[in-house]
């Protein structure tokens, strides 16, 4: 009860129901090693608070930039709300040392690791929304939300790497890069990809996503990375 206190006072929020929080902050791994002691994990939450973040941030973004078109609103609710900006969102919340995970998943490193990081924060979102509705949630976004998005742009984060990135692997090597999926975590509904990208049999980049496109994006910002690397470089 005191770390859910701690938390409450952090959100600076008054919840109604502490029960829903607890139960955001519950890792499947906790309810495994504890069974017949907690019976629900936070992943039913954690569906309902992705639901409410596309909603949240879709309406931001549409006020934010009134005559932006549909696709670039799109690419940058698709950065804003991917797992890694999301497990940002938490490490800000410190939600790793709020989260409730069995002892194996604590010992090799799941309260920094970005996908329980992510998924941790959909359903603290979720468990806010049931308990105090969408302006408390919009509220509490919308300081996350704005240096994010700064950065973002700055960054272009949004842009389609895939395409950079075959443009540069095709001038430099004359080569497509493929892509191959090398793991997949979690339970269906909330499924984690880890992708590779290759120009010819060298690994550029990986990274980790909620679909294999995400996955596939993040991978590919990675590679333009160690491409830009290599340029200097060779400059």
């Amino acid at each position: 009860m005191e770390d859910l206190l701690q938390l409450e006072k952090k959100l600076s929020l008054d919840f109604n129901d502490y029960s829903r929080l607890s139960r955001a902050l519950t890792h499947r791994s906790f309810v495994n090693e504890n069974a017949g002691v907690v019976a629900e994990d936070n992943e039913r939450l954690e569906f309902l608070g992705d639901a409410v973040l596309d909603f949240v941030v879709g309406e931001y973004l549409y006020h934010r930039f009134p005559e932006m078109d549909e696709g670039d609103l799109t690419s940058l609710r698709a950065a804003l709300v991917r797992t890694e900006t999301l497990a940002d969102f938490a490490r800000i919340w410190e939600l790793g040392s709020f989260v409730r995970l069995g002892f194996g998943e604590a010992e090799s490193g799941g309260r920094d690791r970005a996908p329980i990081l992510c998924a941790t924060f959909e359903a603290v979102i979720g468990a806010i929304y049931l308990d105090q509705g969408v302006t408390a949630v919009t509220d509490l976004m919308k300081p996350l939300i704005d240096p994010a998005l700064e950065r973002i742009m700055l960054k272009a984060l949004h842009k389609d790497a895939k395409s950079e990135f075959q443009m540069w692997a095709q001038a430099r090597y004359n080569i497509t890069p493929h892509y191959q999926v090398v793991n997949t975590t979690g339970p269906d509904h909330a499924k984690v990809f880890t992708v590779q990208v290759l120009v010819g049999n060298d690994i550029w980049g990986a990274g980790s996503g909620r679909n294999k496109q995400q996955a596939a994006q993040a991978a590919a910002r990675e590679a333009l990375s160690q491409a830009e690397t290599t340029d200097w470089e060779n400059a």
